[in-house]
């Protein structure tokens, strides 16, 4: 028969006091990390004999080991008990195994748990948790509880003194003075904002304050922790603490949004607005602090005021929208779990905030290939190489089916504007019918005019600017012949002995067997490499 369960709701700025007929608790590291069983006992409000489990501390330092702040706050809570035990407040003991790696390892999944409610169970003890599910099991299994809900409030931060009307972004170096971006998106200035450097005690200070702040209030999450790395939402601050051996020093990074705008303030033409509504796949493209992430929340808000569902996959989650637009977060779930909630929950249209890496594209281009309306953010130096990042992860086919519009962004305004659209047609600057061939067409949004075109020569994807001289590192560039390029190399294709022929003037005969490479810095080389530079056209006659 399972015995009556007594439990106590307490909160940590509540009135109500611990008490215990056997004055005996269990501590777990959830509580620990809360740090407030030091309060209460300085209250007065517990008293008696607290166990503390030595898987608890097992936990505590393993995460301490892997430069996880958590691990640092549990550590120092146990100090400051040990240092209240002195004073015969309360007796502080150390029970029960200690864990194997692989329970620690395993312990999100309740390992460590089982062995602190195994330590009360033993004591006949009450157990101290702010650990939703630990206490529902510790009741489940007959164990008194007592569970601390967390009172969440907006707390400040020392460190937000550093933030004037103008200031975009705080970086903190160890050994290093405070220096902040003052300005806007595309026009900021770094600043030095104090006279004092920071010191290695000053900065972990500072990281333990926003660790335990960013848990006891209720905008703030900690969105991915790693060994040496914290990155934290802040209400509007995105805080990104580093610490060696990830970096050679102690770091802290805090990033905030000056302005949020509306759509309107980028002062978009009835052509665009209607383009925006009738794409379906969007890059919003730039260099970093461009204004990208500004722009892509006013364009989530205008799609949600059009009364379309509108959900969001970032990391971290630091877009500011409207509690109606949904936001999913890549540090918590799979690609896969991320592919099943868009598909079962059907938004109308999906923010990508913003991609990354290889998988990255791979959900973006698999979720547009279902149907799905995307929008993804991505870093790039132009707009044509918001394009060449696809290239290499895509069939060149495939492309304007997964994208067909890129926005630039640049200075917090949009710069350009491509579209894409993909022909079978003879590539510019080649006359034989059959060269003909699946081009992409990139093509100016306003003017309507030709910029580049994509296609696959060979082996190779290229990229060539039409109409004027190709850009340099974009690609192999080609001419009607049989003739390619790459970074050291004029390359000849074909199979015999040929005339080379510039302009209808004759060169020289070259035998080619499948393949041909000439050096640039050679004579011959330098002498193709003018022609290609001057679009002079090439041709190999076979003899």
């Amino acid at each position: 028969m399972i015995k009556k369960i007594k439990r106590k709701l307490a909160k940590t700025s509540g009135k109500k006091k611990f008490s215990s007929s056997k004055n005996m608790y269990v501590l777990d590291t959830s509580v620990l990390i809360e740090r407030v069983v030091s309060k209460q006992i300085k209250k007065g409000k517990l008293r008696g004999k607290i166990i503390v489990p030595n898987a608890v501390l097992a936990e505590l330092e393993h995460q301490a080991n892997l430069n996880q702040e958590t691990g640092y706050i549990g550590l120092d809570e146990l100090s400051e008990l040990n240092n209240l035990a002195k004073t015969k407040k309360v007796v502080i003991e150390f029970q029960g195994q200690r864990p194997v790696t692989g329970q620690i390892k395993h312990a999100k999944l309740g390992e460590i748990d089982a062995i602190v409610r195994d330590v009360a169970m033993k004591n006949k003890a009450e157990l101290i948790t702010a650990d939703y599910v630990q206490a529902k099991s510790a009741e489940a299994s007959g164990i008194s509880v007592i569970f601390i809900k967390i009172r969440k409030l907006r707390k400040t931060l020392s460190i937000e003194k550093f933030f004037s009307r103008d200031v975009m972004s705080l970086h903190l170096k160890e050994g290093a003075f405070p220096y902040g971006k003052k300005g806007m998106p595309g026009s900021w200035k770094l600043t030095k904002l104090g006279n004092k450097k920071f010191t290695k005690e000053t900065l972990k200070k500072i990281s333990k304050e926003i660790i335990e702040k960013a848990r006891a209030v209720a905008n703030a999450f900690i969105e991915i922790s790693r060994p040496g790395l914290t990155i934290i939402q802040y209400g509007q601050l995105r805080i990104v603490l580093v610490k060696p051996p990830l970096s050679d020093g102690i770091e802290i990074t805090i990033s905030r949004p000056l302005k949020k705008f509306d759509l309107n303030h980028y002062h978009l033409n009835v052509k665009m607005l209607k383009r925006i509504e009738k794409a379906r796949g969007i890059i919003i493209a730039g260099e970093p602090g461009a204004g990208k992430s500004t722009f892509v929340q006013a364009l989530a808000e205008f799609y949600a005021e059009k009364g379309f569902i509108v959900k969001t996959v970032e990391s971290p989650r630091d877009l500011q929208l409207p509690e109606k637009i949904t936001q999913y977060s890549k540090s918590f779930a799979s690609s896969a779990d991320i592919h099943d909630i868009l598909f079962l929950s059907r938004p109308d249209y999906i923010i990508f905030d913003e991609m990354r890496d290889t998988p990255d594209f791979n959900l973006y281009t698999d979720l547009r290939l279902a149907g799905s309306e995307c929008i993804g953010v991505l870093h790039s130096a132009s707009p044509i190489d918001a394009i060449q990042r696809f290239i290499g992860r895509l069939e060149v086919g495939m492309i304007p089916s997964i994208l067909d519009t890129i926005i630039y962004v640049a200075a917090g305004k949009i710069s350009k504007v491509l579209t894409l659209n993909l022909k079978v047609k003879v590539p510019t600057g080649m006359h034989e019918a059959d060269l003909v061939r699946p081009v992409i067409e990139v093509k100016d949004f306003d003017e309507e005019k030709l910029l580049y075109e994509i296609y696959k020569y060979g082996e190779e994807t290229v990229i060539v600017e039409t109409g004027a001289k190709a850009r340099k590192g974009q690609g192999k560039e080609l001419t009607e012949a049989e003739i390619q390029e790459n970074r050291k190399n004029i390359i000849l294709r074909g199979q015999g002995e040929y005339s080379l022929f510039i302009n209808n003037r004759h060169l020289a005969n070259i035998y080619v067997n499948g393949e041909k490479r000439l050096n640039k810095k050679s004579k011959l080389g330098r002498i193709i490499l003018k022609a290609l530079i001057s679009h002079k056209k090439l041709e190999l006659r076979p003899l």
